[in-house]
């Protein structure tokens, strides 16, 4: 109990203020006995109180005092970002509180702090090993980060810190000055050592210590490439052999069994097998000469001639060749596309659905504006697409047709992506799929 009252700020001031009371009652006894007068009595009581009181306050106060002051001053030390002061506990009960609060808040921090600096380390490590070159710049146009990569690649090896990125692009190749100057993510070639490399470039806005900075990925791509051609021309070649096997090999078979048929003596009887072998050979000589067309169209692929084309004449022409059902309003807003291109792949798209099983009336075409551009769906009531051919239906040489070769959505993607569109395959609710074309 006794320690509870020498801890506590209310039972110091009840001491203080007793202690003031007793001395200021015997002082006006003592002067009441021993002066004549009573109003001179208590102002002499008054007189010798007021200091003992303002003495006991200060006293009182002191341990206060200095408390605030070493919390005022850590406090300073934390908008410094000096984590490392602690203060001494006091004996008072609240001011105990208020250091503790303020100890405990300090041992977080410091804390945080040891692990936001232990990510930073590693974040760092990571940056300055990746094989990617990052470059930071601010608003003002200086770099404030280069990892080694980066230095290695824009400035040979020196650092990047405080220079102007439009001084050191003044002194980069033209393809990496003109992947800069574009707006969006590009690839370009560079030649930097024995062979070209290729090169991925991305630019990011954001927004660092509330200003705006901007980020420089320059990824090297050529080993990824390379395998990949490598790999790409491998499955080529396999699906390209498994066709010519497949058309060759009974070709040979028949044209020998024609042979051996051509020995026999009547020659009159033979006509209808002989029609049989050769319609045959026709089919599978056919069956080759459109596969490899098709490989042809796919490799020969030219860059589109954007131009204004109405919608209802170029659906119109589709109509004309075609059986769909064309749902909804078309735009009056002609659209900018390549119309042989485009009426190539609304062919193709047509025909899968026709094929997939679905009733012609089902088969719909639809064209709404979606600014700034447009959105194209075929869609049907067929079968529908499996997971592995929503998964694979855009990859080149899948398919799910028995003779089929693997490149007409693979074609339509390259015509659609090569208008800066993009295209999306989709089971429909209820059955059938749709297929889903933006255009810029």
């Amino acid at each position: 109990m006794a320690g509870r009252l020498r801890g506590s700020i209310a039972a110091r001031m009840g001491l203080a203020l007793a202690a003031q009371a007793l001395i200021a009652a015997g002082l006006t006894a003592a002067a009441l006995h021993w002066l004549a007068s009573p109003m001179l009595g208590l102002a002499l009581a008054l007189l010798v109180c007021v200091p003992v009181l303002a003495w006991l306050a200060q006293r009182a106060a002191h341990p206060w005092r200095k408390t605030i002051a070493a919390v005022g001053g850590a406090i300073g030390g934390l908008r410094e970002r000096d984590f490392s002061v602690n203060i001494a506990t006091p004996h008072i009960e609240e001011l105990r509180t208020l250091v503790e609060a303020y100890n405990g808040l300090g041992e977080v921090l410091r804390r945080e702090r040891f692990d936001l600096y232990q990510r930073e380390l590693l974040l760092d490590t990571v940056l300055q090993t990746t094989p990617h070159a990052l470059v930071l710049s601010n608003d003002a146009g200086r770099i404030v980060y280069g990892n080694v990569a980066a230095r290695a690649l824009l400035n040979g090896g020196s650092k990047l810190e405080g220079l102007e990125l439009e001084v050191l692009l003044r002194e980069q190749p033209r393809e990496l000055r003109t992947a800069v100057a574009g707006s969006d993510d590009t690839l370009f070639t560079l030649g930097t050592g024995p062979e070209n490399e290729v090169y991925r470039f991305s630019r990011r806005a954001f927004l660092l210590n509330t200003r705006p900075h901007q980020l420089w990925l320059l990824e090297r791509l050529t080993r990824e490439l390379t395998a990949q051609e490598i790999a790409v021309w491998k499955k080529v070649i396999r699906v390209i052999a498994h066709e010519l096997n497949n058309s060759l090999a009974p070709i040979s078979s028949l044209v020998h069994s024609g042979k051996l048929l051509a020995q026999q003596a009547d020659p009159a009887a033979l006509g209808p097998q002989f029609e049989r072998i050769f319609s045959t050979i026709g089919d599978r000589t056919a069956h080759l000469a459109v596969f490899i067309d098709g490989y042809a169209r796919f490799a020969k692929l030219p860059r589109p001639r954007p131009a204004p084309v109405a919608w209802s004449a170029f659906i119109a022409r589709l109509a004309a060749t075609l059986e769909f059902r064309i749902e909804g309003t078309l735009p009056e807003r002609p659209g900018n596309f390549d119309a042989a291109q485009l009426e190539q792949v609304m062919i193709n798209l047509v025909k899968n659905a026709a094929e997939s099983g679905s009733d012609p009336g089902e088969i719909t075409v639809s064209v709404r504006e979606r600014a700034p551009g447009f959105q194209i769906e075929v869609a049907d009531r067929g079968a529908g697409l499996t997971e592995a051919a929503l998964r694979d239906a855009l990859l080149p040489f899948f398919s799910t047709k028995p003779s089929g070769t693997g490149l007409g959505l693979t074609l339509c993607r390259e015509i659609i992506e090569a208008h800066a569109g993009r295209l999306g395959i989709a089971n429909r609710p209820g059955g059938g799929a749709r297929v889903s074309i933006y255009l810029p």
